[in-house]
């Protein structure tokens, strides 16, 4: 953690706040794992344990959300997407490729960064390289000691309840147990259908409900066990078993924001509407962006000439504009429709599932950049009032000519 606060230091102020909240969590999920040693089997204790992290990885996520019209909201969003690896702790197995999707997620933004500041700024290129070395570490040490996930001690002693008092310090940590056997691990860890919000809802009821896949399960005192009691082989009838109703999965608490159409500086702010289709943006000036995010069977229209517009995390968005002088950007998104009325020199589609783009005959020769996105259309105008589909490419085929990597559409993906 060391070189990654220094770099923030040297950078800005501005984020600090978020990093503090950072460096605890990473000593409360070191200190999880330093007492695998022990025997756990109090649920309470167990939800105890985890709150803090679960509670650390929320204000993070929060202080991205307060602070998005920072001009290092990419610094922040780096961290905030990233920041659920560590519940790792409660990933039953392989926790490892969940850590690299999460690393994944930061690289998203690190590029942004990247891109930005390379070649005015060294101490943002420091910074980058110290965030994702953490997690990198991080992965190392879980292949090493944890691959099928943390495992605690079936014969160790019972954790006394002063183990969840962090104030106190803790005691060095053993020797790593012996390794598992080695088992097939699937590192790609790429994102499956739920949206990167879903991901972390998920994570924060995993962790409230701690271990809840053990919960079940009863200690079993030496007087119980008929290798140790003879007699109670000699008994007549069997030991009848209570089993415990399964109990009822914990949900995460969904706070519904208030809708919001502003315009901060020179950035129009749309966040947070649900079945609304009459939004508009007028008086608009080129130097201006409009930001989307959050919203929900929404319908925008943008007038005039404008910078740049950017989607993020919205579902069946139908966005109507009509210039941009930069990139329009659909992020993290499903089924978006997007129109363009005049012209616009790019458009980019990352981790989308579901994009309609109707270009105008103005907009023909703009570039369409996508990544990790499926179900792709454009739609090219014909005659007066009729539109051509054409499906973007999802499946590709690459070979080395005896030079260099030559990749093309297969003819299955059109």
């Amino acid at each position: 953690m060391k070189p990654i606060l220094v770099c923030t230091k040297r950078t800005t102020a501005n984020n600090l706040p978020q990093f503090a909240e950072l460096h605890p969590s990473f000593e409360k999920t070191q200190f999880f794992s330093q007492q695998r040693q022990m025997f756990f089997w109090t649920e309470t204790e167990l939800q105890d344990l985890l709150k803090p992290i679960s509670d650390h990885i929320q204000e993070i996520q929060n202080f991205r959300e307060q602070n998005r019209g920072s001009c290092l909201f990419n610094h922040l969003s780096a961290v905030s997407e990233s920041i659920p690896a560590l519940g790792w702790v409660a990933v039953s197995q392989k926790p490892g490729p969940y850590v690299k999707e999460m690393n994944d997620a930061a690289i998203f933004y690190t590029n942004r960064v990247l891109k930005d500041y390379k070649e005015i700024d060294k101490r943002h290129v420091d910074w980058v390289h110290s965030y994702l070395l953490i997690w990198t570490e991080m992965q190392s040490f879980i292949k090493q000691h944890h691959t099928t996930g943390l495992v605690w001690s079936k014969t160790g002693p019972v954790a006394p309840t002063s183990i969840l008092d962090f104030t106190s310090p803790c005691p060095p940590p053993p020797p790593p147990p012996p390794g598992p056997p080695p088992v097939l691990r699937d590192d790609d860890g790429k994102p499956q259908g739920d949206s990167a919000a879903a991901q972390h809802s998920e994570l924060f009821a995993q962790l409230n409900q701690g271990v809840g896949i053990t919960k079940g399960l009863k200690h079993v005192k030496d007087e119980q066990k008929t290798h140790k009691n003879p007699n109670l082989k000699a008994q007549a009838s069997p030991t009848t078993s209570n089993t415990p109703s399964p109990a009822n999965p914990s949900t995460a608490t969904v706070h519904k924001r208030s809708p919001l159409l502003e315009l901060e500086g020179k950035k129009w702010r749309v966040e947070h509407f649900e079945q609304k289709h009459d939004l508009v943006i007028e008086d608009t000036e080129l130097k201006q962006v409009v930001y989307v995010f959050s919203c929900n069977n929404t319908t925008l229209q943008v007038k005039g000439k404008i910078n740049s517009i950017i989607v993020d995390n919205c579902k069946k968005l139908g966005l109507v504009f009509e210039n941009t002088v930069g990139i329009v950007e659909i992020i993290n998104s499903n089924a978006v429709q997007l129109q363009v009325l005049g012209t616009v020199p790019t458009i980019s589609i990352n981790k989308t599932e579901g994009c309609q783009v109707y270009l105008s005959k103005e907009a023909l020769n703009c570039d369409i950049v996508s990544a990790k996105s499926s179900e792709m259309n454009i739609l090219i105008p014909e005659g007066e009032d009729d539109y051509r589909e054409f499906p973007v490419p999802e499946q590709f085929k690459t070979v080395w000519d005896g030079s260099k990597l030559v990749t093309e559409p297969t003819e299955i993906a059109g």
